[in-house]
């Protein structure tokens, strides 16, 4: 495949899970941005405290943003994002949690073993 064929828009899917080890700091950091956005309308800052004291999963969602991720990466310009958090139940020894097939050979590639 040639350069013209090949499209040069590329999705990258990240999934984290996070062990919230402090609720209150979190929320007072959401609090903090939402404070600091000079842009957001008040009665939009009002919902978003609302949402972020109540749920520290809505929390997250204002800290973790997927422009800080690529912002300042060489070369590429974010088009789309999107992202949500939700609360889920995580045992780490449980096999429902263990890398599939595609992943295992995804980080093997990387690893230079693939």
């Amino acid at each position: 495949m040639n350069d013209e064929e090949t499209s040069r828009f590329v999705r990258l899917r990240v999934e984290l899970v996070l062990e919230v080890q402090d609720e209150d700091a979190v929320t007072k950091a959401a609090l903090r941005r939402l404070a600091a956005d000079p842009e957001l309308p008040p009665a939009e800052r009002a919902q978003a405290e609302g949402a972020v004291t109540e749920d520290t999963a809505e929390a997250l969602a204002y800290l973790v943003d997927p422009f800080d991720l690529v912002g300042e990466v060489p070369g590429v310009e974010l088009q789309q994002a999107s992202w949500s958090s939700e609360r889920i139940d995580y045992d780490p020894d449980s096999p429902d949690w263990e890398l599939d097939e595609d992943d295992r050979r995804d980080d093997e590639e990387e690893d230079g073993i693939g």
